[in-house]
């Protein structure tokens, strides 16, 4: 009994690791993505002005995961995450300004933001997690 125990552990601990990989590999995706879109905008004002608010909400979220990745224990781990998500909610505005203000078009927006909300979906996952293992 005590050996499927430990293959079991050893299994969640790979999942885990498997997961973690996912996460760290698509935020840096998704962070090079937001910049590679912000070098396609027209050069006007508005434009840049929020341009320039989505590249730094936008490049965020992974320097959030990695300090979480690093926390000293739980509770800093769960900041980090949360502060993760703040940045990819911010995004997500600063996204749909993009669109509605018809500066730049559905092509480009709705990949990012299917993105964005699919690292929030992860995010707030392991949040939970974490907070219900504290």
């Amino acid at each position: 009994m005590m050996n499927d125990e430990k293959l079991i552990e050893r299994k969640e601990r790979l999942v885990m690791n498997d997961w973690e990989k996912d996460l760290k590999r698509r935020t840096k995706d998704f962070a090079l993505q937001i910049v590679r879109k912000y070098c396609l905008l027209p050069k006007t004002t508005e434009a840049q002005v929020l341009g320039k608010q989505v590249l730094r909400s936008g490049t965020s979220p992974g320097a959030h995961y990695r300090e979480a990745m690093r926390a000293r224990s739980t509770a800093e781990f769960i900041s980090k995450l949360e502060g993760g998500l703040q940045e990819l909610e911010e995004t997500e505005y600063w996204l749909e300004l993009l669109l509605e203000s018809g500066i730049m078009g559905q092509d480009k927006i709705y990949p990012l933001l299917a993105e964005s909300d699919e690292l929030i979906s992860m995010f707030t996952a392991s949040v939970k997690t974490a907070k219900s293992n504290k």
